[in-house]
């Protein structure tokens, strides 16, 4: 009997990208497979007017839990979600079955004129919701307006071209995913705005009793980017990282090295810092810098 996995998913059109993207991927390890995508309307979908800056209530959680709702209760097999929306600590009952390799990190800027953010006048308006990306930019170009700007890809660039923006700053990934990368004026090298902890990864989240599902998920995982994530994820945990903290890290493996760096935001002042540690003890190297940039602080 041909074995059907559905994939769970927000219905967004980069969300549907990615689980597109899970799907191939399946069917490139078992093309015998009838995977199914199912799509979801989660809360944070329903509400584009709320600021969650300004609000206690987690967005991470409001992207995911219907989601996992439905995983739990065997609606899906699987599900398809941006790492960088996960929170620290998943539902009793549900793992990561995968992380597959990643995709470009950075955070990019889309003009309207093509000027790049050096390059705009003083007073220019820029579109973002992330805290990471205000702090980052207001350091770069403190001249500069920054004005919250909620919706999915598709809905922030009709915004740019209908509304009173003069660029905004968007996920390279999730630009690429979506086949829009024509459409960056600026890709940001990651010393310049560092990158969300997780950033351009995916999480294949699947239920912990599902054996079947987690040997096929075992052969999409992709070990460096797990190794990498997992130090990002955990320099996070240890700030409080969400989605109301200023706060990067960005990995990278050389050989048995991994070379973390991060980046912090309060006290009015940015923080930064880099270490190079064992990679088969990433969460170690995580520590490493976190102290390295909470001396900085105290210091």
């Amino acid at each position: 009997m041909q074995k059907q996995i559905i994939i769970g998913t927000r219905a967004s059109i980069l969300a549907v990208a990615q689980a597109e993207l899970t799907k191939r991927k399946l069917l490139e390890i078992d093309s015998s497979l009838d995977v199914v995508i199912k799509k979801i309307i989660t809360s944070g979908d329903k509400d584009q007017r709320t600021n969650w800056n300004k609000d206690n209530k987690s967005l991470k959680d409001m992207f995911v839990k219907e989601i996992e709702k439905a995983l739990l209760e065997g609606e899906i097999q699987l599900a398809v979600h941006s790492m960088k929306d996960m929170p620290e600590c998943p539902p009793e009952g549900l793992i990561t079955g995968a992380i597959p390799l990643r995709e470009d990190n950075r955070d990019i800027m889309i003009s309207k004129t093509g000027a790049s953010l050096m390059e705009l006048p003083a007073g220019s308006v820029i579109g973002t919701s992330s805290l990471r990306r205000v702090e980052s930019i207001r350091n770069l170009r403190p001249d500069l307006v920054i004005e919250p700007i909620r919706g999915n890809i598709h809905t922030r660039i009709e915004k740019l071209k209908n509304e009173n923006f003069d660029g905004i700053i968007l996920a390279y990934a999730g630009l690429k995913r979506v086949g829009l990368a024509h459409l960056a004026t600026e890709i940001f090298d990651v010393h310049k705005i560092m990158p969300a902890p997780g950033q351009g990864a995916l999480c294949i989240q699947c239920n912990g009793n599902d054996t079947s599902t987690i040997k096929l998920l075992s052969k999409m995982n992709h070990l460096e980017t797990s190794i990498v994530i997992e130090a990002e994820r955990e320099f996070s945990r240890i700030f409080g990282g969400g989605c109301t903290t200023p706060m990067g890290c960005h990995g990278t493996l050389i050989g048995e090295k991994l070379i973390l760096e991060g980046m912090y935001y309060t006290q009015d002042k940015i923080y930064k810092g880099k270490v190079v540690g064992c990679k088969s003890n990433s969460k170690n190297v995580a520590h490493k810098l976190a102290g390295v940039i909470r001396g900085q602080i105290d210091g």
